[in-house]
């Protein structure tokens, strides 16, 4: 817990996200993953907020850090990557922290193939944010805090 009392926030990001600033530059942008991390952390801290970032390509992993995050964290965003479409075991292990959720989308999944279309993880976020590049986690980290705050627009 923060010296204010506030849970941090926790950043997670799925398979292939560590290849940020690398692949498919036209899709994902030229950013680097420790970059949005970097960002993300010094937006949270000017809000009151710590973060604790992790990724992983890995989904045994990230599910077993869901189960971890329960009661040590006051808010999840999430970029699930690929496992968005195809993990129900993710969306159950999202459920066990009991905290807001927010869902990140580099790209805009609904432009894209139509597989890419569902996704496991928006039920249960309390918003979801795609298309607008790597700043769509800067305003992911700005929502979180407002609704960990009571502010949030309903």
């Amino acid at each position: 817990m923060a010296e204010n009392g506030k849970l941090p926030l926790l950043l997670l990001n799925g398979p292939n996200l560590n290849t940020l600033g690398l692949r498919q530059p036209d899709v994902y942008g030229d950013t680097t993953l420790a970059e949005v991390v970097r960002d993300c952390e010094k937006l949270a801290a000017e809000l009151g907020f710590g973060l604790r970032a992790a990724q992983t390509n890995h989904e045994g992993e990230m599910i077993d850090w869901l189960h971890e995050a329960r009661g040590h964290v006051g808010g999840i965003i999430i970029n699930p990557g690929a496992w968005t479409h195809t993990s129900v075991a993710l969306a159950d292990a999202l459920v066990i922290p009991e905290v807001p959720i927010v869902e990140v989308h580099i790209s805009n999944i609904h432009r894209r193939e139509p597989f890419r279309h569902h996704s496991y993880v928006s039920p249960l976020a309390e918003g979801v944010i795609a298309g607008f590049g790597v700043r769509g986690y800067e305003y992911a980290v700005r929502f979180l805090a407002d609704v960990l705050a009571g502010s949030a627009d309903g």
